[in-house]
């Protein structure tokens, strides 16, 4: 299994993977850039106590062409699953910066009830991450362990609990944001996070839960 795992990682990519691999980059970049350009003309902010629609859908729309893509393309799945798992946890060590919503809510710029397990959330999985690399370099065998599997899906709870924070709270409890608020997600450049950064890292977590998959299928058959 080991040994299965090991010549996986190891793999170097073949010429279709990477001419997806410049693919994937223009499609970030265009992802990106568009953010910036509706970011800039506000069109994610929300009238006072309307549900963040726009936001919902920055959000859903490149997950949803993410798992469509996946199992729609050869080519981009070949690519999803010949991924560096190294890389990858990695890029998720970024998170630890979560400490930035702490400093938000100090200035009274976002409420306590999301900045709390928002950013101690996102530190949790920046901080560890690390860790998991270490194991991933130490034991190639890792990458199909059950501890694997947990610290990727801890990392897309803590993604959902903020969103779901960000989202229902403030149409159903709004009084529990006695301080900050969450509109100022709405605007650049935090609103970066929930409609660039968050799907990233979701689309991250779910590349390296379909290797795992994918490697225990490929262990089985050893």
């Amino acid at each position: 299994m080991a040994d299965t795992v090991l010549s996986h990682i190891h793999h170097p990519n073949s010429p279709a993977v990477s001419g997806t691999l410049a693919s994937v980059a223009t499609i970030f970049l265009a992802w990106l850039a568009l953010v910036l350009v509706l970011g800039t003309r506000g069109a994610f902010v929300t009238s006072p106590g309307a549900p963040p629609l726009a936001l919902l859908i920055g959000l859903v729309v490149p997950l949803g062409l993410f798992l469509l893509g996946y199992w729609t393309s050869p080519s981009l799945r070949q690519f999803v699953l010949s991924a560096d798992l190294r890389l990858i946890v990695g890029m998720q060590a970024w998170r630890w910066a979560g400490f930035g919503f702490l400093t938000l809510y100090s200035y009274r710029i976002l409420p306590g009830i999301f900045a709390w397990p928002a950013g101690l959330g996102d530190m949790a999985i920046g901080v560890t991450a690390p860790l998991i690399l270490a194991s991933l370099l130490r034991r190639p065998g890792f990458a199909a362990g059950n501890r694997f599997v947990a610290w990727n899906l801890s990392g897309i709870l803590d993604l959902a609990v903020a969103v779901s924070i960000g989202a229902v709270v403030p149409l159903f409890a709004p009084n529990l944001y006695r301080t900050g608020s969450p509109a100022a997600m709405t605007q650049l450049p935090l609103v970066l996070i929930p409609v660039f950064l968050v799907p990233m890292f979701l689309i991250l977590h779910l590349t390296a839960l379909f290797q795992v998959r994918r490697l225990r299928r490929l262990g089985a058959n050893v």
